[in-house]
């Protein structure tokens, strides 16, 4: 019986990976759409958040019901409750790709990103799956010190972010407002998108050592 629990447990795990592989070629997909103005990509984007809304619904039916049967204490409990909160991390950053498809679709046939700024929308959108695809490995590892790096990653992104932003406030940029709204709010989506990698890594550490990221980065 406590074999097949465990088995349960492993399950769970496995398909928060899952959500992390459908989630990274969202993202993926959902930039590549942005930039190419590309409609039927990002239509294909918006429609498939739903295998992750699904996924989200099994997890976390799943892991009630371990909570219900089982009754869990200690590192076990831990698993659960984490496992619960990623799911809503990961589902959430689905559907940040889809407000970057949606931004596409509505500009469309005109791209949503202004020429001077698709280099820094193009390094966002890889800065964003190579977060993603850490936070898989991060999960599936449980590895705690390449959790925490993931928060050092975001940096990155939280200057890219700032770039943008500087750009968008220049005076001579030439920018119309419409462009200047997509594109800030691309970014934001982005930002985010990043910032629900950083939460599930913070929920792995505290999954592995029962401490939050935050102490262990302030032991000496």
């Amino acid at each position: 019986m406590r074999d097949a629990y465990h088995e349960d447990l492993d399950r769970l795990t496995g398909q928060l990976v899952e959500m992390t592989r459908l989630v990274g070629s969202a993202i993926s997909r959902a930039s590549t759409a942005l930039l190419d103005a590309d409609l039927v990509l990002a239509e294909s984007v918006i429609v498939a958040d739903n295998a992750v809304d699904t996924l989200r619904d099994e997890l976390d039916r799943k892991a009630m019901d371990l909570l219900a049967r089982q009754q869990p204490v200690a590192s076990d409990l831990r698993v659960i409750v984490a496992t619960l909160k990623m799911s809503a991390d990961l589902e959430r950053m689905g559907d940040l790709a889809r407000h970057v498809a949606r931004a596409a679709r509505r500009r469309f046939p005109e791209p949503a990103v202004p020429a001077p700024l698709r280099a820094t929308i193009v390094e966002m959108g890889q800065v964003a799956e190579r977060l993603v695809a850490k936070t898989g490995s991060v999960i599936s590892s449980h590895d705690v010190e390449a959790a925490l790096q993931i928060e050092r990653d975001d940096d990155d992104m939280d200057r890219l972010h700032r770039a943008l932003f500087t750009a968008l406030l220049d005076v001579s940029a030439p920018y119309s407002v419409e462009a200047a709204i997509d594109v800030t709010l691309v970014s934001r989506y982005y930002e985010r998108f990043a910032d629900h990698a950083v939460a599930v890594a913070r929920r792995v550490v505290f999954l592995v050592t029962g401490q939050q990221a935050r102490e262990l980065a302030e032991t000496p």
